[in-house]
Order: C-alpha cells, then structure tokens, then sequence
C-alpha cells in the first residue's frame, strides 16, 4: 500500500508490446522534495515508464497512486490534472511563437483573455525560480538553456508539483546544466517532486536524493546517494564491472612532421534551408590524432560531417584529404581514399532498417563478393559480428529490430573492418548504455593508436575530454580551436562567448 511520505507510488507495473515486456512487475515511489534519479541501459524501460506515469501509455497491469490514491490516466491531460509533468528530451515548444504563448497554449482561456493577467501570473512563476526570460520573445531568438526554463515555467504555471526530466543536459552547455541544477534544488527545496532521467553517472550523482536501477525492464535496487561511487551505479545497470575510463592512451603534442591526413581550407557551406552553417572554416587533422568538435546541437556539426564525407556540396573553399582535393568529390571517390564514417543518425542514415544483417555488412564492400555467393556472403558477415560483439537472433532479421548499442556495432564493423585513414565519428555514443559506450570507446582509441585521423563529434564534454587530443568548439558555424582543455571556456565557447 501506499505511504503518507510518497507522492507518487507505482506497484507491480507491468507493459508489453507484443512479446517483448518493456516492464516486468517494477516497483517506484517518488517523495515529496527529492530529486529522484532512474537510471538503465538502453531498453531498460525507463522510457516506458516515465510515459506511463505521464498517461502516455497505460499499464498492462500494475497500480499508480499519486498522493495515497489510486488513479488511472487514460491520457497525458490526466497526469496533468494530477500535477505530474514530463519534459522531453527535445522541447515541446512553437518556435514561431512567443514565450507567453507557448506557455498558455493548450489551457482553457476565455475567448478574450485578460493578457495583462495572464502575463502577471507566469511573471510570479518566474520570479520564485530567478529566471529572467522575455515573455514577448519568440523561441526561436532563445538559447537552449532558456527554452528549457520555458518548459519548466510552462510546468509550473499549470499547477505541477511532479516533475519528470527526461535526459534534460544532454543539449546544454556546462554552464547551463549547472544553473539547471541550481533551479532543481530551489524546487526541491519548495517541496517539489523530481523524476530526473539521465545516462550521465556523474550529474546522477551532483543532483539526486535516491537512484533507482532498472535493467532489462525489472527493478534492480532503489538506492540512497550515499558515498555513492560511478563504477557501483555502472555494475547495477550492467550487471557486471565495467571500466568508465576509457581514454586515449598518450597524448602527444603537434609537431612539424606530423602527417596531415585530412584539410579544410576556408569551407563555406549552407543547410537544407540554404543559410550558412558553415563560415570560413578551417582545419587540419593529422594521423593518429583525435580531434574533437564541441558545441550545442545544431551550430554546423551535421555540416562538417557531410561536407567531408562528400554528402553536401561546399560553396566556397577547399577540402584535401590526403593531399588530394576532394571538395564536392563523389561519394565513392571519397571512400576510395580510406574515409569512413559514422553517421549521427544511426538509424535512417547509416543503416537500411528494412535489410538484413549482410546487406548492411557490404553496403560499402560490395565488390568483394559475387552477389550469388550468399555463403560466403554470411560466413564474412557472422565474422564481423563476433568481432564486434554484436547480438542478434537472425542474420535475416532486418536490423531495425536490433537495439541501438548493437546497431552501432554493426555500423563500426562496416566502417572500421580495415583500419581507416580517416574517421568521421559524428555522436558514436549518443542514447547507448554504460556497456556498449565503453565499447565505443575503446574502437575509437584503437584506431587512433593504428594511425587513424579522427575527427570526433559529440555534445558530451567527458567524452571529448577523455578522448581528444585537440578540441575545437563550433558556433553559429564558426570553429574555435581550444588552448586548453579547460571545460569552464569550452562551456563559454559553446554558448559564443569566449574571445
């Protein structure tokens, strides 16, 4: 049964889709001003239920009480009435739209809305939080940071006191998922209730009150954030000893006769809505070296990656890789060279869902195979799993079915079955669990320490960190090479204010 200290308690939660169960009888309480952190690999059902706590989904069986009753949301609207609020990942918000409209859209207004009114009460929801957000902006002219406060002012201004967080850093700078923290503790301290979603141990840790650890859809263990240590909560999450630092093995410093492998020479190129995304830049990448790319989503990384690749065309300037020009070369031409790619989506860029296992496997070898030679067809594609450890159930079996960690193993076993001269690694780690990241990362050193030039893109700062020799930071398509590694003027860069 239910207890008076909890707001929230789910009991014996249970939801399958199909023959999968996303969650096995999973218990959860959340107390009145924690911050509760729900941690799990990739399938874990964390996703699952947060949506079914937010009335996204309906369990199978199971019971949800919200302060000592028991309530059954057929919608999102329930959950809402009931004061529990989800924010994703990627913002609900009109872009076009001005902050004070996006905050009252979907409320029941009068046909003539007291405006003045309206704009007072969201005023006072500010000002008990700090925020300093322009009601008459429209999204689109916010930082990333700022819409994320808009969210929360949207929660708030609809009465919730249950907060649910679904990875909420992973678009922000170190700056601005510090002044995150600092408002989570504010509201915890106002007696809010937090669900706070996150693959990062180390945020888990600064923020949360108690940890729970799902893995394969069951309930692990609930633990308080006692003396905690990263490699406890990894070993939970994976069910064995994990290592969390995994890092380049030698870091040297640039000399002359180091080789350039690869050169962008003035680069200007536009998006897919024809605006510049990337602005004179240039750079030079050598053998055996990482250089890392940081910056928020969006500032001309998708850019660089394809106009390197030979995906995008380049308006102005030069790209050499090898000494040889490649700018608005073919695909083919490119590969030919020794470029492999991994592409940040992994799914509708670097794979074909609908195609089994080998098609994935030969769709940039398939000269080396008679196509009616499905034996050793299958014979070199089952070898390449093996050796990247990848788990399936069929080779016939069309890899949108696989789950996202082996999809990136099976995109590196294609990429990487020779080793590279040039690597573009474009977010190789985003959405995967504490396991296959530790994988990722040990491939990428190996192939920098086998003479590979790597150019490493990614919105998390450890990784990079860890990883890079250098590190550049990319803004508003402008790229800034770092002196240091320094996370306090990499955050700054990142949000365009470092000189």
């Amino acid at each position: 049964m239910y207890s008076e200290m909890n707001v929230v308690e789910l009991r014996s939660i249970t939801k399958r889709f199909g023959r999968t169960i996303a969650n096995d009888n999973v218990d959860l309480d959340l107390r009145q001003g924690e911050v509760h952190a729900v941690l799990g690999e990739n399938g874990a059902g964390k996703s699952t239920l947060m949506n079914i706590l937010s009335g996204l989904y309906q369990p199978d069986s199971g019971s949800i009480f919200v302060r000592g009753q028991e309530v059954h949301f057929a919608s999102p609207r329930d959950a809402i009435d009931a004061g529990i609020w989800m924010i994703h990942q990627h913002f609900m918000l009109v872009q076009s739209h001005t902050v004070l409209d996006n905050i009252i859209l979907g409320t029941r207004l009068p046909i003539f809305p007291n405006r003045r009114k309206l704009t007072g009460k969201i005023f006072d929801c500010c000002q008990r939080l700090n925020f300093d957000i322009n009601l008459n902006a429209r999204i689109w002219q916010l930082s990333t940071g700022e819409q994320q406060r808009v969210e929360i002012v949207k929660a708030l201004y609809r009465g919730a006191r249950i907060l649910i967080l679904d990875e909420p850093t992973a678009i922000l700078t170190p700056q601005e998922s510090e002044a995150l923290f600092g408002i989570l503790r504010t509201m915890r301290s106002e007696g809010y209730s937090i669900v706070f979603v996150s693959h990062k141990l180390g945020e888990v840790l600064s923020i949360s009150d108690r940890i729970t650890v799902l893995r394969k859809g069951r309930l692990v263990d609930t633990v308080r954030n006692e003396n905690l240590q990263k490699g406890e909560l990894a070993s939970l999450m994976v069910g064995r000893d994990v290592s969390l630092d995994v890092e380049a093995r030698h870091v040297v410093p640039l000399q002359a006769n180091m080789e350039p492998i690869l050169r962008l020479e003035n680069v200007t190129a536009r998006n897919d809505r024809r605006l510049v995304a990337l602005d004179n830049v240039s750079l030079t990448l050598h053998s055996g070296e990482i250089l890392g790319i940081a910056g928020v989503a969006g500032n001309g990384q998708l850019e660089l990656a394809e106009v390197t690749t030979g995906l995008r065309k380049v308006d102005s300037g030069s790209i050499y890789a090898l000494e040889r020009e490649i700018t608005n070369k073919s695909i083919k031409e490119i590969i030919k060279l020794g470029l492999a790619y991994v592409p940040e989506d992994r799914i509708s860029v670097g794979s074909i869902g609908a195609l089994g296992i080998p098609d994935n496997v030969l769709l940039k070898c398939y000269n080396l195979f008679s196509f009616l030679d499905s034996t050793g067809i299958n014979s070199y594609s089952e070898d390449l799993m093996d050796r990247y450890d990848v788990v399936y159930s069929d080779l016939s079996t069309p890899v949108r079915h696989l789950s996202g960690g082996n999809l990136q193993k099976l995109i590196l076993a294609r990429e990487l079955r020779e080793i590279p001269r040039i690597l573009i690694a474009a977010y190789p780690t985003r959405g995967l669990d504490v396991a296959a990241i530790e994988y990722v990362k040990k491939v990428l050193v190996d192939c920098r320490d086998g003479g590979s030039a790597i150019l490493l893109i990614s919105e998390d700062l450890d990784e990079l960190l860890a990883l890079s020799d250098r590190i550049a930071v990319i803004y508003e398509g402008k790229l800034t090479f770092m002196p240091t590694k320094d996370i306090h003027q990499i955050g700054l860069a990142m949000a365009g204010s470092h000189e």
